[in-house]
């Protein structure tokens, strides 16, 4: 690598990790905010959570790293113009060529990182967050729950309350399970229980031996005691740790040919792409400097190309998905626009010769 070469990526890569360090920080908070907001860390404890906000950051990545990778290249090469250097640099005989071949050279490495991330660490950490939240949604979790306290949810009536458990956490005694429905209430009360790790397919179970189930009518005088020797405890609802295309891994995509999966398998395989050009869309932008009139308008407009590039990704995929679009072109007519897009504010005045010339 040359000097100007390794001068320039030198200049991107400084505020790339200031960048991408702030918007991890920023998103882990709110990640972490919004779990302690659930009382996740009551329920779950510290381990867990914290566990959580790792994988929601992991796949959040792949859109973290573009965002940044864009706003590095306009705080770099802006930051050049602005002294100057680009100008030097061109009076020197440098084209414009080498500086778009210099952010080239950060531009695919950080690609290339942002597509490992979507095809392999983004199903992973699904399955791992599927699992986790399924978990958390047991309504008896060994897991969960301190044992010597009661837990309590006004959203689902439950209360909970386990008298101890052993050393592994996996085995209880003296269970106490309280719902309040609109048609009755149960109490279920069981000297021993043992919460089963959820496999993949299976909803999350407990089993409890040696107990009693109360229910007690709200409509009608008619109240019944069960009493059981086992007892396997599902979930409600229809919420099943079963197949889910996002953590799906990509060979399985390939083998499908549902819109749903097609519209994740292309999302993936769209990141690298999406990356480079973002970079090179920015490399315009980066041209005026604040101290130039109407520097502030073109940052604007840069937040807003970024905001709509947004919005047409998320578009593209649900029209895939949907059915709206076919597998040809898929979300691809966005990265072919996007390249279009791209050489017009790289190279205007070539556009302006050719649209003469006709």
């Amino acid at each position: 690598m040359k000097i100007l070469e390794r001068y320039i990526t030198r200049e991107l890569l400084i505020p790339f990790t200031v960048v991408i360090v702030i918007l991890i920080g920023l998103f882990s908070g709110l990640s972490s905010a919004n779990l302690i907001a659930g009382a996740v860390t009551e329920s779950l404890g510290i381990a867990v959570m914290l566990k959580l906000v790792l994988l929601k950051t992991l796949i959040a990545l792949e859109v973290l790293v573009p965002i940044a990778l864009y706003i590095s290249v306009i705080i770099g090469l802006g930051r050049m113009n602005r002294d100057q250097e680009i100008n030097v640099l061109r009076a020197a005989g440098v084209s414009e060529h080498r500086i778009i071949f210099s952010v080239l050279l950060i531009a695919i490495p950080v690609g290339i990182i942002s597509g490992a991330l979507s095809i392999f660490v983004r199903p992973w950490a699904y399955e791992e967050n599927y699992i986790l939240n399924a978990q958390a949604e047991a309504e008896l979790n060994t897991d969960r729950f301190q044992a010597g306290r009661f837990y309590g949810s006004e959203k689902s009536g439950r209360v909970v309350y386990i008298d101890s458990k052993d050393e592994s956490g996996k085995q209880m005694r003296n269970v106490f399970h309280y719902i309040n429905g609109v048609n009755g209430s149960e109490i279920l009360v069981a000297k021993e229980g043992r919460q089963q790790k959820p496999a993949r397919g299976q909803r999350p179970q407990i089993h409890l031996f040696n107990g009693h189930i109360y229910r007690l009518a709200h409509i009608s005088a008619k109240d019944t005691i069960t009493h059981f020797e086992k007892l396997v405890y599902f979930t409600d609802g229809d919420k099943e740790l079963d197949y889910k295309r996002k953590s799906a891994a990509t060979l399985v995509l390939m083998d499908s040919s549902k819109p749903r999966d097609v519209a994740e398998l292309q999302w993936r395989l769209s990141r690298p792409i999406a990356t480079v050009l973002l970079a090179l869309i920015a490399i315009p932008f980066s041209r005026t400097s604040p101290r130039r009139k109407g520097g502030e308008k073109v940052f604007f407009v840069a937040a807003l190309v970024f905001a709509i590039y947004y919005i047409l990704s998320g578009l593209a995929q649900t029209w895939v998905e949907q059915g709206t679009i076919g597998i040809i072109p898929g979300v691809w007519w966005l990265y072919i626009l996007m390249f279009i897009v791209s050489l017009s504010l790289l190279f205007p005045d070539s556009w302006r010769w050719s649209s003469q010339s006709k």
